[in-house]
């Protein structure tokens, strides 16, 4: 299996253009013309045949091999045309094989409404060109044309033409208050018109330049961000047509049972559009469900149209992206807001996948498991074929206000791009790759600096290339790290991530807190009590102690359907009282089929609407009673009983304390003896529920997880927190095993063992603090078979293996070759029929014998 077409690949990472379409004698203004005609003689310019780019079994698929796209975005539209060329230069240096950029809408509209993407009015408006120059340079390319771009653009990349000849779609939030953001009623009937107008415009020029047609275009990204505005801002976009289109879901879904939920189903429309920007206590749960549920049918029909809009002007034959919002200060715990609000524009959807945006800043046991909850969550609701991306992946120093106040460490981007791959990332996209400036409108809109965007003349100044050109403080780090998997692309392609049997459950309704009404007491119970609890568990040590305790766990939707114990034998749910009447039954027959679930955070004794609802405590036989804090100098401390002992009493910030029709008490708080954690049969299954904040104490999770017969396959010797290992495989059950250490700075050496067996030997892997490396183990590669290594594999071709040692040079490594191998300066013995190779060096090179 190779990454890309071999010539291609080399002309990315070497440097030199091979059968370009400049050596061709074409330009850019006849580059389409030429792709079509080489497409219809099966001979693209600088590649193998062009055929269709897909995905299948959570690959991605250019020419019908599986691909790993690392890309950098660039801005055409903030560099000077001339300037495009050695930016793209950088990008070839650092090993980049694809080049993204947003196409805004609001830099190619011209003041008197007409559009130019030719560069008629200014040549870095030549879209094409790029894209062009971009395919003679070897790169692919993933065109992000809006119509919304943000990018710190004002107007979010939306002209401010169209909100001013169109105010009915500019958004009315709670209680009739102006939105205090740029956003608008996407399926409002104007801005969908106006959209065509764009995209009619746009979509040509890239429709000439797909990778079907001979050109680079293999992925288009639809809108950008969707509903994000509204969500940070908590101000729905409650237009007179969204409510209408509300109140006709609201009277679909409830019919005659509407009246009960919301007392002003009687009135007329005016009425019941007043109550809904105006929401009472009553109804204010309900009504922040429900709008959250409806808004994900409204985002999926406005994609629909954006989906037809492309195909109408022939992008079609590439997948459609759905990029999803939601980190905020180098955490993620908001995120999956994200995903509830977009996932029905792509789950499940043919020829649509999701792609991550986030911003995490360094990787540390503070925010590890918030990537790893990003793309776990993600695959949850993708389909069976749909990969895990990342379509804005936080690249640069993080220095964003240029104050020097921030800066990243090296290991920042390396770690979070393991961490990705690990978990089956196919595409990654890093952002901003290099900056370049905001230039002057065409027409002064007295704004203080009339340019396009709102952070000055210079952007971008935290990206590893800066605004000048000049590699910035994190370009060197970029570039390792995009070599090291561009070096091993061929092998990463294939791979599959694979896991323990052990999940953790996902409810999308457990994020439908976007929109929330304000100064309302039950809307702010359940605002409280979800973001407490949801998702990674109180003070997230469920998702923490899982990762770190040595689970290679993967998520499920628990809304998708039922769950089948044979399928996943044990779950992990993390919930607070709130939990769906559906949900909760599901949950029971779970546990009656034979399941094992651990329930994390309050009891559930109430739906989503905040109404009563006790079908799974009823089923647990559990009564919950007060909850107790640590206010008011309380020192609420708890003690572990049965198999959860013998441990400290511990002193934590809430208990849930509930009375047991039946089963064990395992953890009881000290002042009333009353229980908050319990070991109780269901039917054929079995569940522990742990009604605390308790602490991520490896000790007390692992006995929880033992207790319903769940352990990790792989097991480490590490004694300190921070190790943590994964693996994928390809279809020959060839593996990696990526190996982590995100502890700060602290060395590890350690061995594995898997289901009790050594591997590597038994040999112990030494792992630098702030570090990652992918081991292989029973890999077939390069025409060697790799039995294992304890250093990193860095490259293959026909023959031969290249590989880094863990720790640099004098440490020493060991690599296991299936057959006769040779490495220079190696002390070589030989068991069965392995070749066994000792070496002493930074990097070296095996070779079949």
């Amino acid at each position: 299996m190779t990454h890309v077409p071999a010539p291609r690949r080399r002309t990315v990472l070497g440097g030199a253009a091979l059968g370009t379409l400049a050596g061709a004698g074409l330009s850019a203004r006849t580059a389409p013309a030429a792709y079509a005609a080489q497409a219809a003689q099966g001979e693209p310019a600088d590649r193998a045949p062009a055929g269709s780019v897909s995905y299948r079994n959570k690959q991605i698929l250019i020419d019908g091999e599986p691909a790993l796209v690392l890309a950098g975005e660039i801005h055409y539209f903030r560099l000077k045309r001339a300037d495009w060329q050695s930016r793209l230069d950088r990008a070839k240096a650092a090993g980049l094989n694809t080049i993204a950029s947003y196409i805004p809408w609001m830099w190619h509209e011209l003041p008197d409404g007409t559009i130019d993407v030719t560069g008629r009015t200014r040549p870095e408006r030549d879209l094409g060109a790029f894209i062009d120059l971009c395919h003679r340079n070897g790169f692919l390319f993933i065109a992000r044309p809006g119509p919304f771009t943000m990018a710190e653009l004002k107007g979010e990349g939306v002209p401010d033409r169209v909100r001013e000849d169109h105010p009915e779609i500019v958004s009315t939030g709670w209680y009739d208050a102006p939105a205090t953001t740029p956003t608008v009623d996407y399926l409002a009937p104007a801005f969908l018109q106006e959209a065509r107008r764009w995209y009619a415009a746009v979509m040509p020029v890239l429709a000439q330049r797909l990778h079907g047609r001979g050109g680079p275009v293999v992925s288009v990204q639809l809108d950008n961000e969707i509903g994000m505005l509204a969500w940070v801002s908590n101000s729905p976009d409650l237009t007179d047509h969204l409510t209408a289109d509300f109140d006709g879901w609201l009277r679909a879904e409830y019919g005659d049972g509407l009246a009960g939920r919301y007392p002003f189903a009687d009135k007329d429309l005016a009425g019941r559009r007043k109550a809904i920007r105006n929401p009472e206590d009553a109804y204010g749960a309900a009504l922040m469900h429900d709008l959250g549920r409806f808004m994900r049918g409204r985002f999926a029909r406005y994609v629909t149209e954006l989906r037809r809009a492309a195909g109408e002007h022939g992008v079609t034959g590439v997948p459609f992206v759905i990029n999803i919002h939601g980190t905020s200060d180098s955490r993620a715990e908001p995120f999956p807001i994200g995903i509830s609000q977009l996932m029905e524009t792509y789950a499940g959807v043919e020829g649509t996948i999701s792609g991550a945006d986030f911003y995490l800043g360094d990787l540390t046991l503070r925010n590890v498991t918030d990537l790893y909850l990003i793309n776990a969550f993600m695959d949850a609701i993708n389909d069976k074929d749909q990969p895990v991306t990342a379509l804005e992946f936080d690249a640069g120093h993080a220095d964003y206000g240029q104050n020097m106040d921030s800066q990243t460490s090296p290991s920042g981007v390396d770690l979070k791009t393991r961490l990705c791959v690990a978990q089956g990332a196919k595409m990654i996209n890093y952002y901003l790759f290099a900056g370049g400036f905001n230039p002057k409108l065409d027409k002064p809109a007295g704004d203080g600096n009339d340019r396009i965007g709102i952070t000055g003349e210079r952007h971008g100044f935290a990206a590893p290339v800066d605004p000048e050109g000049r590699p910035g403080v994190s370009y060197a780090s970029t570039r390792r790290t995009v070599r090291a998997m561009g070096g091993l692309a061929e092998v990463l392609a294939p791979m599959r991530a694979t896991y323990d049997e052990m999940a953790l459950g996902f409810v999308p309704d457990h994020y439908l807190t976007e929109y929330h009404p304000p100064k309302l007491a039950s809307v702010q119970h359940v605002l409280d009590e979800a973001v407490n609890t949801r998702g990674a568990g109180p003070r997230g040590s469920l998702a923490r102690a899982m990762l770190l305790g040595g689970f290679r766990y993967r998520s499920v939707n628990l809304q998708a359907g039922d769950l089948d114990p044979a399928r996943v034998p044990v779950l992990a749910l993390a919930t607070g009282e709130h939990l769906g009447a559906e949900l909760q039954r599901r949950l029971v027959r779970y546990l009656e089929a034979g399941g094992k679930l651990l329930l994390s955070g309050r009891l559930p004794v109430k739906d989503m609407a905040d109404q009563r609802c006790t079908v799974l405590a009823d089923a647990l036989g559990l009564t919950a009673g007060d909850t107790l804090t640590d206010a008011n100098r309380f020192w609420l401390s708890v003690t572990a009983h049965g198999w959860a002992g013998p441990l400290p009493e511990v002193r934590l910030s809430r208990a849930q304390l509930c009375a047991p029709a039946r089963g064990t008490t395992v953890l009881r708080e000290l002042s009333t003896g009353k229980g908050c954690g319990f070991d109780i049969p269901v039917g054929r299954g079995r569940a522990v529920v742990i009604t605390t904040d308790y602490q991520c104490d490896l000790t007390f999770w692992g006995r929880a997880f033992a207790a319903l017969d769940a352990a990790p396959a792989l097991r480490h010797s590490a004694t300190d927190p921070g190790v943590f290992l994964l693996t994928t495989a390809d279809d020959a059950r060839g593996r990696l095993l990526h190996a982590f250490n995100v502890s700060s700075g602290y060395d590890q050496d350690f061995t594995v063992t898997e289901h009790g067996k050594p591997l590597f030997g038994g040999e112990k892997l030494h792992l630098p603090g702030r570090t990652a490396a992918m081991l292989p183990l029973g890999l077939a590669a390069g025409g060697l078979r790799i039995a294992y290594a304890t250093a990193e594999l860095t490259g293959v071709a026909d023959g031969r293996a290249t590989f880094r040692a863990l720790g640099g040079e004098g440490v020493e490594s060991v690599v296991a070759v299936e057959g006769k191998a040779v490495c220079d300066g190696a002390r070589v013995s030989t068991e069965g029929g392995r070749t066994v190779l000792r070496v002493r060096r930074a990097e070296f090179t095996v070779r079949r014998a």
